[in-house]
């Protein structure tokens, strides 16, 4: 399962480092080609809201099979696309696999091993995650530079293919779901206050982090002033604490769980403020990124075995409802950054995230 975590985030973020030699290949502009990697969130977004009403009594095991061959055929329709449409149609695809895949993530996890070692699963899951977001997009430069980016792509379909064999063989049968009221619309589970507050504060801890996460270049060049090579160097400095984060952060849940999720905000908020008064200092910043890197990683296993806890007899439902919140969030909160980023610079994100703090803290007593 976290093999095909790490194809699924290696493929979806593949055309980041790509853009140019794609637009180039297929005559459009690199505006457009980026345009890939929205529709893959778009699909996902549908995917993941509509997939535990379609799915219905379909075995889980051969429906998770059906995406990890779905995300190799992506990757060969991407690699030989002789179109602009050919290509985006390829996208789309790994969109759906995308949002089926992590939709169900935290419902097989809790088939898969016992309930206290859940948490350790999906730290596990997450893990593919982390790892595919530090190598993506150097590696898609790399092979995009010896093979083409065509070449790069195809790279990804025997891995695709070792991890559906070893699905094949390793994944029990999952008979799927039979109640009806596991196959209603998903939108219901906002009519619980417990759900509806805690994806409130999920969705603000996502808009948080990533209305800094997402403009971090812009101010470690503006105001830091580090060149490329020193720039290069602390984005694998949050990769690589962001994947530690991961290995950690499950022991902390189990031990303290929404003591630990909220922790994971309010740290963060506290970091984007440090962030602003030490950003002229390189050794500060370098060290503030790596604890930021380490706990935006880890949160997401903390939400999503918030979901097995919460939701335990409709993880697929509540998983699919996770990952549309997830999108929304990180898209408002990239727009929101950008918007106020020239004028408050990072209080923004201090505010949403200590916003997150305050709906966690409602959300355990309301559970």
């Amino acid at each position: 399962m976290t093999l095909c975590v790490f194809v699924l985030i290696a493929s979806e973020f593949m055309p980041v480092s790509l853009l140019t030699p794609i637009a180039g290949d297929l005559g459009v502009s690199e505006g457009l080609a980026g345009q890939g990697i929205a529709i893959s969130g778009a699909l996902a977004v549908l995917t993941s809201l509509s997939l535990s009403t379609i799915a219905g009594n379909i075995n889980r095991k051969y429906l998770l099979l059906g995406l990890t061959m779905l995300m190799a055929i992506s990757g060969l329709v991407i690699a030989l696309a002789s179109s602009y449409l050919v290509y985006m149609a390829g996208r789309a695809m790994i969109g759906v696999a995308i949002g089926g895949f992590w939709s169900m993530s935290a419902a097989t996890a809790m088939r898969l091993v016992s309930p206290h070692q859940v948490a350790r699963a999906l730290a596990i899951f997450n893990g593919g995650n982390a790892l595919a977001t530090v190598v993506a997009a150097p590696l898609g430069s790399y092979l995009g530079a010896t093979v083409g980016w065509r070449g790069a792509f195809l790279c990804l379909v025997p891995v695709a293919a070792v991890a559906f064999i070893w699905q094949c063989l390793s994944l029990p049968a999952m008979p799927g779901n039979r109640g009806p009221a596991s196959r209603g619309s998903v939108f219901r589970l906002f009519a619980r206050p417990a759900v509806s507050i805690g994806m409130l504060a999920c969705g603000l801890f996502f808009m948080g982090q990533f209305a800094l996460f997402t403009y971090v270049r812009p101010f470690l060049e503006s105001v830091t002033q580090v060149d490329s090579s020193g720039l290069s160097l602390i984005l694998l400095v949050i990769g690589v604490a962001g994947f530690i984060g991961t290995l950690v952060v499950s022991t902390c849940l189990n031990a303290r769980f929404y003591p630990t999720l909220m922790a994971i905000p309010g740290l963060m908020a506290a970091i984007a403020i440090a962030l602003i008064l030490v950003g002229h200092v390189v050794w500060a910043v370098a060290l503030l990124l790596g604890l930021w890197g380490m706990l935006a990683t880890a949160a997401p296993t903390g939400w999503w075995t918030w979901i097995a806890r919460t939701l335990a007899k409709e993880a697929e439902a509540g998983g699919g409802l996770m990952v549309a919140v997830i999108q929304l969030a990180i898209a408002l909160g990239s727009t929101v950054g950008g918007i106020v980023f020239d004028h408050l610079g990072w209080h923004m994100s201090s505010v949403l995230l200590l916003s997150a703090v305050v709906l966690t803290f409602i959300t355990s007593r309301a559970s």
